[in-house]
């Protein structure tokens, strides 16, 4: 989740409509920790907890996108309830878990595996007012090629690459685990998308070192936060707003 989200945020910076939007709305500069924070809280409600506090935290979501409205650098309007918006948003989340689940987890997921978590996580978009959203494999990948000429990095979406790659921590031993958690992020972001936030890859930098050390740091988060046992996982509430 850790790595997946920062490379959602990275792959989302390059959509100059969500960016003016974050740009204009967010306090991520002033209270970074707290963004993330919510965001994360927002995706551990609609993928664990009950229905009726995925629905509740939802119908929070749709309450402010829906005073997020304004003007683009370019003087494109957005708002933050488009339906359009909404589905590059979700696509780009979903992309990146996957792709880190893909690299760092710790089962190998079959195909299927893969399109029933998609479908899964269909119903948290369509609820929040999306109106085609992927539930395959296939049908991500075709949805992402298809707004890759709509994508373009611009001077919001450039400071906050640069705030999100440096980081908001400073004590070193935190600066160490975030630039882990970062550079891995930025390892599972598809070529074109590193090129087009003009992140520069250092050969043989990921393999060789930032692969290992994430899954070691993984396993150490594992240890401190271990699953669910199977039989509490069993009885847990239906974890996504539409049943």
């Amino acid at each position: 989740m850790l790595v997946g989200g920062v490379a959602s945020l990275l792959l989302q910076m390059l959509h100059p409509l969500a960016m003016a939007g974050v740009a204009d709305h967010s306090a991520y500069r002033e209270d970074p920790l707290g963004r993330l924070e919510r965001t994360a809280m927002f995706v551990g409600t609609t993928s664990f907890r009950s229905t009726k506090e995925a629905t509740a935290a939802i119908e929070r979501v749709r309450r402010i996108h829906r005073v997020v409205t304004g003007i683009a650098d370019d003087g494109t309007p957005y708002r933050a309830d488009d339906p359009k918006l909404l589905e590059f948003v979700h696509n780009a989340e979903v992309s990146c878990f996957l792709a880190a689940y893909r690299r760092y987890g710790t089962v190998n997921l079959s195909a299927a595996d893969e399109d029933d978590y998609l479908a899964d996580m269909a119903k948290v978009a369509l609820d929040l007012g999306a109106l085609e959203v992927p539930r395959s494999v296939v049908e991500l990948d075709r949805a992402n090629e298809a707004v890759r000429s709509e994508l373009r990095l611009t001077r919001s979406g450039s400071d906050a690459r640069n705030f999100v790659m440096l980081g908001p921590l400073r004590a070193p031993h935190e600066m160490a685990a975030y630039s882990l958690v970062v550079a891995a992020g930025v390892g599972i972001l598809p070529p074109w998308a590193r090129r087009a936030l003009k992140i520069p890859q250092v050969p043989l930098f990921d393999p060789l070192w930032v692969r290992p050390a994430t899954r070691l740091l993984g396993r150490g988060i594992r240890f401190v936060v271990p699953p669910l046992p199977a039989q509490v996982a069993m009885v847990s509430p239906p974890s996504t707003a539409t049943t």
